[in-house]
């Protein structure tokens, strides 16, 4: 990282500083009780954290009142906005009857029957609380059902807290499958590990577009051949559609026209809610029919909890329809396309990625197709996205660090354009330290 490029930055750190004195506070207040001062790596930012007192509609509202744009939508799961009116008035009504019953409720069996309707690979499904927890049941499931242990997953990959693929060496706390890690959209490749490997593997699990590795969609060549090879040496396929599952009325296998055996659900399926959901062929999800004599257990004290039950199925149901979900998703390809244009205007390295209302943004010219592609100067790229991010909170426009976008339903096409106007006058004002990321 260059002298100007960290003296820009510690600049901007030092404004965010001075106007963020109660988040400040709040952040050492946490920090006597919680590592950093926190619970969840993803939402810690240097120097601190903003701590949100309050929320509504797709407006975020800080502890030193400031009011935010909110881009960053839960990081998915905030699709419906902040408390909105169908979705709460669910949860009311299902709190005004109790909470916790150690019963089946009223709300589940709709949701299920939604879930079922909606994405083409689900005959059956099962709940959990988190999509980490889903793939974790989902890939066990393929492990009894194959009699294999392996997984083939791709670097880049995000699958939950203990499935971590940000390279090649994965993460130190990852569940300890054996597991061979290839490069996504690489269809030959994909192809020649399945074969090489398809005597112990039990899966391949991969994301139809890669959200933690920069919103990175995969080709529908990819997707076809993972079809393709897994069916011709009996490996099941796992879409981890956690976050994608919104990208569609029926998510990223309806709309590519891939079916895999088994899907991974979470994130806004919930209501905003906790949530998780895995489903799949009903030959392989009926091993989890406590009636038979070879049932697999799965426990979970709240995979049926009442709240998130009845918020999943007004949602599901009420909000996010066919209409919404092509309405929502084609807004966010238009504003992906007025993002990259404005690198493409200035002759930057600048661009953004996805599909939809998923939109990850790079200090990168050419095109990005797997981890692999993202070549700028990781000091340099970091460097420039937490001075870009800094620069759009004080244009009162918040989204994730790391480039991160997930639009929600309340958003206005003003503000899209606000939006659009924070990053256009950052790429006019720091020109000269964008194009360091040319190197």
């Amino acid at each position: 990282m260059t002298d100007d490029l960290g003296a820009a930055l510690a600049s901007a750190e030092e404004r965010y500083v001075r106007g963020n004195p109660r988040s400040r506070q709040r952040h050492e207040e946490r920090r006597a009780s919680m590592p950093g001062g926190n619970t969840r790596t993803v939402i810690h930012v240097d120097p601190f954290p903003l701590t949100i007192a309050r929320a509504a509609g797709a407006t975020l509202t800080d502890v030193d009142d400031h009011d935010y744009v909110d881009f960053l939508g839960e990081y998915t799961a905030g699709l419906y906005g902040h408390s909105n009116p169908i979705v709460l008035g669910a949860v009311r009504e299902a709190l005004a009857d109790g909470i916790c019953f150690g019963a089946p409720n009223e709300y589940e069996a709709g949701l299920a029957a939604a879930v079922v309707e909606r994405f083409p690979s689900v005959d059956l499904v099962r709940f959990t609380n988190s999509g980490t927890e889903a793939n974790l049941l989902a890939i066990s499931l393929a492990r009894v059902c194959t009699g294999r242990e392996g997984i083939l997953v791709f670097e880049g990959g995000y699958h939950g807290g203990v499935f971590f693929y940000a390279t090649a060496a994965g993460s130190p706390i990852n569940a300890p499958f054996p597991t061979t890690i290839g490069r996504y959209n690489d269809a030959d490749g994909a192809a020649r590990l399945i074969a090489e490997h398809a005597d112990r593997l039990a899966a391949v699990v991969v994301e139809p577009l890669q959200g933690s590795a920069g919103c990175i969609p995969a080709e529908p060549a990819f997707l076809e051949a993972l079809r393709a090879a897994t069916a011709a040496h009996g490996v099941l396929l796992i879409f981890d559609e956690v976050m994608t599952s919104r990208l569609s009325p029926g998510g990223l296998q309806q709309a590519t026209g891939v079916t895999p055996d088994l899907t991974t659900l979470g994130k806004y399926i919930g209501g905003g809610l906790t949530f998780g959901a895995f489903g799949g062929r009903a030959d392989l999800m009926a091993r989890f029919d406590p009636s038979r004599s070879d049932a697999l257990p799965h426990a979970g004290t709240f995979n049926n909890n009442v709240l998130t039950m009845a918020a999943g199925l007004a949602g599901l149901t009420q909000v996010y329809t066919p209409a919404a979900a092509h309405a929502l998703n084609t807004s966010g390809d238009a504003l992906r396309e007025r993002l990259t244009a404005l690198g493409t205007a200035r002759d930057l390295p600048f661009q953004a990625t996805g599909r939809g209302s998923m939109i990850g943004l790079h200090f990168q010219r050419g095109r990005i197709r797997s981890t692999a592609d993202l070549t700028t100067d990781a000091a340099i790229g970091a460097a420039l996205k937490a001075l870009l991010h800094l620069h759009c909170l004080e244009q009162g426009c918040s989204y994730g660090r790391r480039g991160f976008l997930a639009l929600s339903l309340p958003l206005t096409a003003a503000d899209h354009d606000r939006l659009v106007a924070a990053i256009s006058a950052f790429l006019d004002q720091r020109r000269q330290l964008v194009l360091l990321a040319d190197g």
